[in-house]
């Protein structure tokens, strides 16, 4: 079978994939339990390190704590490692306008080999340290000579790191005018750790946001979060270098993580109540970001997708009263551990 009729059968399945309703929906996500940050909200990633230690997570004050439990058997968040040297005026939970300045760190990922923590800042480019943590070592701050200007996520595969650049326009704080402009100037990109070469792996993407290795490396998923959709590029095989639509969704997909079994859990950071998931179908659910409030309420959703993209679970809190937002859902040991960009708390569900 050549390339050209793998890829139109890869079409035709992903066609059926989104055309089948929703047949595994629960609304639990409300039963998820609570972890209060202290003074610091949006926890936008969760990462674990290599001893199973954590969570740690990066707030918007630029910091990335890891929690620990104290010597009176209590939780606390300590202070694990920052983006920035420039931390004296960085007191507040949340100041914008300091967030160039102070950094700000999204997505988070472990090199499962060294313990290293690769952090992608959304104004201070990709970055690394070490298991002690500490000040964070820039990596990739500028590209043919201009800065980076809104750095996502991330992913590790070896000596290889992926990362995606949300806008070569907008800034993390105008991410409404990134959304409102249609902006399509996103960028997957990859850094070779050896040669410290980076590359453009995709471009012309709307929003670029999360990014996933499939667990045999033959491909990295991305989500666009404004066209509602995940991207797969691919990195062995037949199709190598070429990429295609792994899933259309009905909601904004934020990051995306592997779980141990090789399927990806997607955080949908909205989702339209009416009509409700349950009854639709991805191909036949219409959702205009034009609209969001005018008919029904706006839920978060953690959505779980085999590795062929189909879908396989979806938990959801359908009044989305406790729990407004969703930007990156870890399982570990059997819970889930869901993050927030805006919220002053890390939930978990116990599956």
């Amino acid at each position: 079978m050549n390339a050209s009729n793998i890829l139109l059968l890869i079409i035709v399945v992903q066609l059926v994939s989104v055309n089948l309703a929703f047949e595994k929906t629960q609304n639990v996500l409300s039963k998820s339990k609570i972890i209060h940050l202290n003074g610091s909200i949006g926890p936008e990633s969760v990462a674990f390190d290599p001893n199973g230690e954590g969570p740690y997570i990066g707030v918007a004050d630029g910091r990335i704590l890891k929690l620990q439990l104290g010597s009176n058997n209590r939780l606390f968040w300590a202070e694990f490692a920052v983006t920035s040297s420039h931390r004296r005026d960085c007191t507040s939970p949340f100041a914008p306008k300091m967030e160039h300045i102070c950094g700000r760190p999204l997505g988070l990922r472990f090199d499962t080999k060294t313990g290293e923590l690769y952090i992608a800042d959304a104004y201070l480019g990709l970055q690394v340290v070490g298991p002690k943590g500490g000040l964070a070592t820039p990596l990739v701050q500028k590209f043919e000579g201009k800065p980076l200007v809104f750095t996502n996520d991330v992913d590790i595969d070896d000596d290889v790191i992926y990362f995606t650049d949300t806008s070569t326009k907008y800034q993390r704080w105008q991410f409404l005018t990134s959304f409102s402009s249609g902006d399509t100037t996103g960028r997957l990109m990859k850094y070779d750790k050896s040669t410290k070469k980076v590359t453009v792996l995709l471009g012309d993407l709307a929003f670029a946001n999360g990014v996933a290795l499939s667990k045999n490396k033959s491909f990295v998923l991305v989500t666009e979060t404004t066209n509602f959709r995940i991207l797969r590029y691919w990195l062995k095989g037949p199709l190598v270098g070429t990429h295609d639509v792994f899933v259309e969704l009905p909601g904004f997909p934020d990051n995306i993580r592997i779980n141990p079994k090789g399927d990806f859990w997607v955080a949908l950071q909205a989702i339209r109540s009416v009509p409700s998931v349950s009854d639709s179908k991805f191909g036949m659910f219409s959702f205009n970001p034009q609209q969001m409030g005018d008919d029904g309420e706006l839920h978060p959703t953690a959505l779980k997708l085999s590795e062929d993209g189909q879908v396989l679970e979806v938990l959801e809190d359908v009044e989305g009263k406790t729990l407004r937002s969703i930007s990156e859902i870890e399982e570990k040991d059997g819970k889930l551990w869901i993050g927030s960009v805006v919220m002053p708390f890390l939930r978990v569900y116990e599956m």
